[in-house]
């Protein structure tokens, strides 16, 4: 599997990112969705990884900068056939890795409450990611659960 930081301006990566938006709108209320579109994860602070399995799309991953040692993780995403693959684990390491790397002491993100999230959750655990409180723009929100990691 290779990763590459991926500008956002090829069409199967708009096409695959388009599912996860629209799976997320599935389910979860229209004020508990967070999923970033094409043009916010292009803006500045943010950096967009994807993950191809020989020439196909298998999985994505983003970073955006909450602060100079804090980043939220955004926009992890498996390709459905290849979930529980390993795919998001070694995305999840890349990240992390880079992360480090920026100089980031913080990562932080927001995922869903509901039971289709719990093998997300599951593996943000086995990384070293806890349970938080809200961080940055967040709300209490029962359809959403935040955690944090230290690097």
């Amino acid at each position: 599997m290779r990763i590459v930081v991926d500008d956002l301006s090829g069409p199967e990566t708009a096409e695959f990112l388009e599912e996860h938006v629209s799976q997320m709108r599935s389910l979860t209320p229209p004020e508990s969705k967070h999923a970033l579109d094409l043009d916010s994860l292009r803006k500045p602070g943010t950096t967009f990884w994807s993950a191809f399995d020989g020439d196909v799309l298998v999985g994505c991953c983003a970073l955006k900068q909450l602060d100079p040692l804090h980043a939220e993780l955004k926009s992890m995403r498996t390709r459905p056939v290849r979930r529980r693959s390993g795919v998001a684990s070694r995305l999840l390491e890349h990240v992390l890795g880079e992360a480090t790397g920026m100089g980031f002491a913080r990562v932080s993100l927001e995922t869903g409450s509901a039971d289709f999230f719990r093998p997300a959750r599951g593996l943000y655990e086995k990384f070293g990611f806890e349970f938080c409180e809200p961080f940055a723009d967040y709300t209490h929100d029962p359809n959403s659960v935040f955690m944090t990691r230290k690097l």
